[in-house]
């Protein structure tokens, strides 16, 4: 624990960190993950969060941001002073997989969405709450945005880039994702791609395929065109952030094993280190499919989807070192500085609004698969964390 911390400091504290219930906080991630919020059809869970804030005494606005289905929750706590405005967000939608409804199992709350991120948003909500209770920031606001569309390849971070467009930011902000092993200041981007190869004729036996080029013949070559471009940027990695890279993750041709098919289809990702423009990769990679498209007498179809634009956060932003001293407060020593392995929405807080963005949240597992989890306790550690951060950072002002 921090030695320096004065008197009235600890008092605040201490009272802000007592103030986290953790039997409401459950409470609000199972209300939140009982809801099927499929990227797109996110209207239900948001519904939810928004009557939950309600019943909790908060003024909410719902904001579309050009996703009416599901408008964003938005909440504003002031202080009624001057001050910095620190900003909760975070995405109501999962990953399209058959449902699982919430569940607790000993020391962990399992169910959709459970990690990725409904019980980060449960946390983010209960430090709201636990600042409102014992008035813990002294100065400025704290904002709470929740949305729709971040999951890729069915969302595309849309609903946020609006809100942000509009004005829905604070000075900086928090995100409950599933990463707390390091203090992540660089990332990549990323975009997803898909390449649908075609040669002229029909889907016949292969015994009567003419002379045209196989589909499946061109997919290993452009395979191998990406294996020779995935290597070529491991050689230059980022210390922290690792390398870029070009991913295939799907391969689809044929419908019966004596086909000769008319198309093939890949599936992957590209992603790049801060520095690099996502209109750059696009069309190096645009390019290169084109080139084995002539070379081979094929149509090539491309598309691409950013998913989100690299970051890099100054470390000696007064956000960081106040994020630190929170975190050593609570947990006796600082975090490393280090990378973020994925692409979230802090992403697009840096890029598009030039606002520092920390991902920090709950230890959890089984993101994106059907068997998610989230460790209780950790949403409470969480919670307990944003609500410091908050105390810390609003009563400064910029």
């Amino acid at each position: 624990m921090r030695t320096d911390t004065q008197p009235s400091e600890s008092h605040a504290v201490s009272a802000v960190c007592a103030a986290v219930n953790r039997n409401r906080l459950l409470d609000t991630a199972i209300r939140l993950i009982a809801k099927p919020s499929p990227t797109g059809s996110a209207g239900e869970v948001s519904d939810e969060l928004a009557a939950i804030l309600i019943e909790d005494g908060f003024c909410v606005e719902r904001v579309a941001a050009g996703h009416v289905a599901a408008p964003a929750v938005v909440v504003r706590y002031s202080s009624g002073r001057a001050g910095r405005t620190l900003q909760f967000n975070g995405h109501l939608d999962t990953v399209h997989l058959p449902f699982v409804p919430p569940k607790v199992i000993g020391e962990r709350l399992t169910g959709s969405g459970s990690a990725d991120m409904k019980g980060g948003i449960a946390a983010a909500v209960e430090a709201l709450r636990a600042i409102r209770d014992v008035k813990g920031i002294s100065g400025g606001a704290i904002l709470l945005t929740a949305h729709d569309l971040h999951e890729a390849p069915w969302g595309d971070g849309s609903q946020l880039d609006g809100l942000l467009a509009e004005g829905y930011v604070g000075d900086a902000a928090l995100l409950p994702e599933y990463f707390n092993s390091a203090l992540p200041v660089i990332g990549r981007g990323g975009f997803t791609w898909a390449a649908t190869i075609r040669r002229p004729g029909p889907p016949v036996h292969e015994v009567y395929r003419p002379n045209e080029p196989s589909v499946i013949g061109v997919g290993a070559k452009l395979v191998a065109k990406l294996e020779q471009l995935d290597a070529k940027l491991a050689m230059r990695p980022d210390p922290l952030a690792g390398a870029a890279s070009a991913f295939i993750g799907t391969i689809q041709s044929g419908s019966i094993y004596n086909e000769y098919p008319q198309t093939c289809r890949l599936e992957g990702t590209r992603r790049w280190l801060p520095g690099t423009r996502f209109a750059d990769v696009d069309r190096e990679f645009r390019e290169l499919c084109r080139g084995l498209a002539q070379d081979t007498m094929t149509t090539i179809d491309v598309e691409t989807h950013l998913m989100r634009d690299a970051f890099l956060l100054d470390t000696t932003d007064p956000f960081i070192g106040i994020f630190q001293s929170a975190y050593a407060t609570m947990m006796g020593e600082q975090l490393p500085i280090g990378g973020k392995p994925f692409v979230d929405d802090g992403n697009s807080f840096f890029s598009r609004a030039g606002v520092p963005a920390i991902t920090h949240g709950p230890t959890a597992g089984g993101a994106h698969t059907t068997a998610e989890w989230v460790n209780i306790d950790d949403l409470v550690r969480v919670a307990r964390l944003y609500a410091l951060i908050a105390t810390m950072y609003c009563s400064h002002t910029t």
